[in-house]
């Protein structure tokens, strides 16, 4: 009975122990996507959760971020507040002595008064480190010449006179002289 269905189904014993070793490695390969399962599973979760820090770090460094531009923009507001209060603390005096000046009858009192006042205008500025400039050789970076005139009583580029005053707070020009220039 040889090509018989149950020969073929007959196995010899190195197909019995193939066939075995399949079954074992469809078993273990059958728990191996279980643990991959499970070790993807735990993976996931790893990067949940930190991303979840990730997120709360970010958030708490955009509050902290918050919180100093508004601190910084309440401290510069304190900062212009005191600078114009004591600029103003600086110029009230001298609205003082001009009051005075104005209520005097007298004449010399008056001229007193503008002396003082012109004086204590003089200090205020000086207080907040405004300084004249000098106006005895013309400078473009300091001057701005009005008038020029040829006259060999004067020097090149002598300044012979001074229509308005310039005034600077360090490097920083605040109003240039007016002048009028020789040669």
């Amino acid at each position: 009975m040889e090509g018989s269905p149950m020969d073929e189904m007959k196995q010899t014993p190195a197909e019995e122990t193939k066939t075995g070793e399949e079954k074992s490695e469809k078993k273990k390969s059958a728990k191996k996507p279980e643990a991959e399962l499970r070790e993807l599973k735990k993976q996931v979760e790893a990067a949940k959760k930190e991303a979840a820090e990730a997120n709360e770090k970010y958030l708490r460094m955009m509050a902290e971020y918050d919180n100093f531009r508004k601190r910084s923009a309440k401290e510069k507001e304190g900062v212009y507040a005191d600078a114009y209060s004591d600029c103003i603390g600086n110029i009230l005096p001298i609205l003082d002595n001009l009051s005075r000046a104005a209520s005097s009858e007298n004449f010399e009192a008056v001229k007193k008064g503008l002396e003082m006042t012109s004086k204590a205008f003089e200090d205020a500025l000086s207080k907040m480190g405004i300084t004249e400039i000098e106006t005895k050789t013309f400078d473009p970076n300091l001057h701005n010449a009005v008038m020029h005139i040829e006259d060999d009583a004067y020097g090149e580029g002598e300044i012979v006179e001074v229509f308005q005053k310039g005034y600077r707070k360090g490097d920083k020009i605040i109003r240039y002289a007016m002048v009028k220039v020789a040669n």
